[in-house]
């Protein structure tokens, strides 16, 4: 799949795909939180998360546009270029860790949630992966997100459960960033979860 550029139509808008650049940045961030709660990203993390994400010459990030301006991105970070912390758990994953992707987070504009922008953004993340040298990407899924959207979503597409993780943002959210649920005292769970990327 080519990674420069993609439109597809809906009968409302025109939404198109391309690799994240710095040009994105500043959006990404200021929807990332207002989507996910204030504190979640900033311009320090995003300049790394961006540098994480490119292996081989090809970007695992990538947003969604439309007429307004960003309509979604995934973040997602190079096999072999990010650090499982306390929060994974490779010895059940199957695939050995310098194989296996990380996706960081999946963020679609309120308007537009539930048109399937999520899972395109996703399927060229996996393109990405494959093309770095890949087998899975694992993520941790929010468990508490409105009608537990967000592990019913990467299911949809492949994950599988790994494990839950109580409390995974509590630090962050101590350290300054504001839960959309929970405030600064964040008590959500993580979903663990795996997606093996099918090879040619």
């Amino acid at each position: 799949m080519p990674l420069s550029s993609t439109t597809f139509s809906r009968p409302s808008a025109a939404i198109t795909y391309q690799p994240l650049s710095p040009e994105h940045f500043a959006a990404v961030q200021r929807l990332g939180n207002q989507v996910h709660g204030e504190g979640y990203l900033n311009p320090v993390v995003l300049a790394q998360y961006y540098q994480q994400g490119i292996k081989n010459g090809h970007n695992a990030g990538v947003v969604a546009l439309d007429s307004q301006g960003l309509a979604g991105f995934r973040l997602a970070f190079a096999p072999g270029q990010w650090q499982p912390d306390q929060w994974c758990s490779p010895q059940l994953w199957q695939v050995q860790q310098s194989q296996v992707g990380y996706f960081k987070c999946n963020t679609v504009r309120p308007d537009l949630q539930g048109a399937g922008i999520g899972g395109e953004l996703l399927r060229w993340s996996v393109a990405a992966f494959k093309a770095q040298g890949a087998l899975a990407g694992v993520a941790h899924l929010w468990v508490q997100s409105p009608g537990n959207a967000a592990v019913r979503y990467f299911s949809k597409h492949g994950g599988q459960l790994v494990r839950i993780h109580p409390d995974k943002w509590r630090q962050d959210s101590l350290n300054g960033y504001e839960c959309v649920r929970c405030g600064f005292d964040c008590h959500c769970d993580a979903a663990e979860m795996i997606l093996h990327i099918a090879q040619d």
